[in-house]
């Protein structure tokens, strides 16, 4: 079953990657964000399934961005998944108080990305 997932990165090669993989491997379609506050303005309109967050961004990281979201009418209850190329034990635990489904590390395998979120989200069968 397709599902709408919101990609959002500050680095191109990363949306891209993970558009990729989501698409092509998981067959869902992908709506890209390069920055929190584009996130926050596409996530009321686009509606999607799922958003898949970049902990690290200029200007509005990941946790302000996901406040953002969930001060919105959609992003209330759309579930996010954060995406870190730092995850160090005390800063997963802080991550995951946030009220996010997992937090994935980069680089990741854009191969298997899909099947992650997808487990993550419980939409394997």
């Amino acid at each position: 079953m397709s599902r709408t997932i919101l990609v959002v990165d500050d680095e191109p090669d990363i949306r891209e990657l993970a558009r990729l993989g989501l698409e092509l491997v998981g067959g869902h379609h992908v709506v890209v964000a390069d920055s929190g506050a584009a996130a926050a303005a596409l996530v009321e309109e686009v509606r999607p399934d799922a958003v898949l967050l970049d902990v690290q961004m200029p200007g509005m990281d990941g946790p302000a961005t996901l406040a953002a979201l969930r001060s919105g009418r959609v992003g209330a209850t759309v579930p996010v998944l954060f995406l870190t190329a730092s995850v160090q034990e005390a800063q997963l635990t802080q991550l995951l108080e946030l009220d996010v489904v997992t937090v994935l590390s980069k680089p990741f395998d854009p191969m298997t990305l899909p099947q992650q979120v997808d487990q993550a989200l419980g939409w394997s069968s």
